[in-house]
């Protein structure tokens, strides 16, 4: 039988990086790993709809009713429940202690909606990271996948891609461009990437 690292997805809102992740694993383009678990911080979350519709169980974490201590205990709850080797933040907007990460060395993968180390830390997240890019006026803008530490955005970058900033642009227009050219292409492979090694060092134990 061939192993596969078991894949937890966090998510807080509509979950479009989630449907691609699941459409790649659907597509064969996650070999090494299977998505057993999706998370979200609120319940009315679409993303458990689409956890759903492609058969992947799905539970609610409410942070507005939890402290961030007994938040972080319900999802490591969960992750051992469904024996979790690698979380994919996929628009999770609540921000995880040094304390729960510290449990997840290498093991917590995020994708930021800018080429860091520009227009990213705390407080930059969705439109406001390409509200910043267009009055900064770049170029270029893309999507970066790092590992997840305690400081926000600052884990090592396992992948990024660039995309072109046309005149004209608008938050939501580059948004949606750099969703489709760069979140959607690098978070199956990030994902693809980590559990491929996951693997390795479970059958090399």
């Amino acid at each position: 039988m061939v192993t596969k690292a078991r894949i937890a997805v966090f998510v807080s809102g509509g979950g479009t990086n989630l449907e691609h992740l699941l459409l790649a694993q659907e597509a064969g383009q996650l070999p090494h790993g299977e998505i057993v678990l999706v998370c979200a911080s609120n319940e009315s979350a679409y993303a458990l709809t689409r956890a759903a519709n492609h058969g992947v169980p799905g539970v609610a974490v409410p942070k507005k009713q939890l402290t961030q201590e007994a938040f972080e205990a319900a999802l490591t709850e969960k992750l051992a429940e469904y024996r979790v080797d690698v979380i994919v933040l996929a628009g999770f907007l609540s921000i995880l202690s040094e304390n729960f990460v510290k449990q997840w060395p290498e093991r917590i993968v995020n994708i930021h909606p800018s080429l860091i180390p520009s227009f990213c830390g705390k407080g930059m997240y969705g439109l406001k990271v390409h509200e910043a890019a267009l009055s900064k006026g770049v170029k270029v803008t893309g999507a970066t996948v790092h590992l997840v530490n305690e400081i926000p955005d600052g884990g090592r970058i396992l992948l990024q891609k660039a995309v072109e900033v046309l005149p004209g642009d608008t938050p939501e227009v580059l948004q949606k461009r750099v969703m489709e050219q760069a979140e959607w292409v690098l978070l199956p492979q990030a994902a693809e990437l980590l559990a491929n090694q996951i693997v390795q060092e479970k059958e090399q134990a």
